[in-house]
């Protein structure tokens, strides 16, 4: 039997939000990105269940809230793309020590794009954050959401890859027939 003078229980009150809000949210993260609408709503309403004490009491106050929730979801996703962006720009016209000729180093630094450019998102964003932004793992891991743990294993799990991915690179040298066959 249930109290109908007490509040909505927590549960109640997200199902309520989600069933409200589920459908215009879509269409209005399909209007903004493409490809990940459903990502980005599924994180807003993950940040009402962890905020639920903070989502306003009426329905259609808490409906604004969490597309303001979404809204900051896309920008830093979008946020995040334009960043991996400047960076493989970065990495791609970064001056060259060997300027005065030094052919090692440039092929060195071609091969390190190339690897770079075949790391996923994830795996470039964990290196980033340390190399280039120069973050501790622990601070990393506040950027990223994720406990320290976690991030020190996709950064190893980042580092492995772009070793594999330096170290098992095709031979430019081979025609494509003797690759495959190497």
């Amino acid at each position: 039997m249930t109290n109908p003078s007490r509040a909505p229980d927590r549960e109640t009150r997200f199902s309520a939000l989600y069933q409200a809000a589920y459908a215009d949210l879509v269409r209005f993260a399909q209007r903004r990105v493409q490809g990940h609408a459903e990502d980005v709503v599924a994180e807003a309403f993950l940040v009402a269940w962890r905020r639920m004490d903070e989502v306003p009491e009426q329905l259609v106050d808490a409906r604004a809230w969490l597309f303001g929730v979404a809204r900051h979801a896309i920008m830093n996703t979008q946020r995040g793309a334009e960043r991996r962006r400047a960076l493989a720009v970065r990495l791609a016209t970064a001056p060259s020590v060997s300027a005065g000729g030094d052919a090692d180093l440039v092929a060195q630094q071609v091969d390190l794009a190339k690897a770079w450019d075949r790391l996923s998102a994830v795996h470039q964003e964990a290196l980033a954050l340390v190399v280039l932004d120069d973050l501790a793992a622990p601070q990393a891991a506040v950027v990223l959401g994720i406990s320290p743990v976690a991030f020190r294993l996709r950064l190893s799990r980042a580092r492995r890859a772009l070793r594999m991915h330096l170290d098992h690179r095709p031979d430019s040298t081979l025609a494509p027939a003797e690759r495959q066959s190497s």
